[in-house]
């Protein structure tokens, strides 16, 4: 590999959850030279840091550039923003740099929205986050009479295993509801999974069903899925895992 492709450094980064489940030990490893404490990631010119060790999985998410420049596109200026399971803010930040008049980020974690804040300052922008579980936090925003021109939905997979389908079904039902309920009347939502055992039509489905619950009406105007840069093995089923529906939602 180094004749080809001589790297600083080669990290094998497997510490996910998913090695448990295999019965296999988390490892962080550098075979070859010192693994970096951050990464700086380009993406349609902007930049980011990111922390490599105590990052989640490679520590930036590559398979939704594309999806992330579609959204860029398709953002009204003066648009108000909800990025939700944003992670370093890379949704927001793109909105923010297109002319978005305030975007804000929900997580889980407070690590991860420090460094979206700080992303946010290194491209000449500021964002406001929330921390904490985005179904709590969606009803508390609700409650207070928040309301967005645009919503992203970015959540961690729902569905893991087989067992989970129902769980997680109900799981995007219940997000993309909260989501619809704080869009102003004419809106998009951005809807995503990364859940290979939720297929493309019952994800669209399981948005239907949250607009017939709340009221709404949804068109979807594009579909989009993981980047080039994560191709699609015809053999291997389990590659084709992204979904990303870009809805027009307006009240009935």
């Amino acid at each position: 590999m180094p004749a080809v492709l001589p790297p600083r450094a080669l990290v094998w980064k497997n510490d996910g959850s998913a090695r448990e489940l295999e019965q296999l030990p988390r490892q962080l490893l550098t075979p070859i030279g010192r693994a970096p404490e951050e990464l700086q990631v380009l993406e349609a010119g902007l930049n980011f840091t990111v922390p490599l060790a105590a990052a989640q999985k490679t520590g930036w998410f590559f398979d939704q550039r594309a999806n992330r420049e579609q959204w860029r596109h398709m953002l009204s200026p003066g648009a108000r923003v909800l990025d939700v399971c944003s992670y370093a803010g890379a949704w927001a930040i793109a909105a923010m740099t297109r002319g978005a008049a305030g975007a804000l980020c929900v997580d889980a974690s407070e690590p991860a929205l420090a460094v979206a804040t700080r992303n946010a300052a290194a491209n000449g922008v500021a964002i406001a986050t929330r921390q904490g579980d985005a179904f709590e936090v969606l009803d508390e925003l609700l409650r207070a009479g928040e309301r967005y021109d645009a919503i992203v939905l970015d959540p961690p997979a729902f569905i893991k295993r087989k067992k989970d389908i129902a769980r997680g079904q109900a799981a995007y039902r219940k997000l993309n509801q909260a989501a619809m309920r704080l869009l102003e009347r004419d809106a998009l939502l951005v809807s995503c999974s990364c859940s290979y055992h939720l297929a493309p039509e019952e994800l669209v489905g399981l948005i239907q069903s949250a607009a017939r619950h709340t009221g709404r009406f949804v068109q979807i105007i594009h579909s989009g899925g993981q980047a080039p840069d994560h191709p699609v093995h015809p053999a291997i089923p389990e590659t084709r895992y992204l979904k990303a529906f870009f809805c027009r939602v307006t009240r009935e």
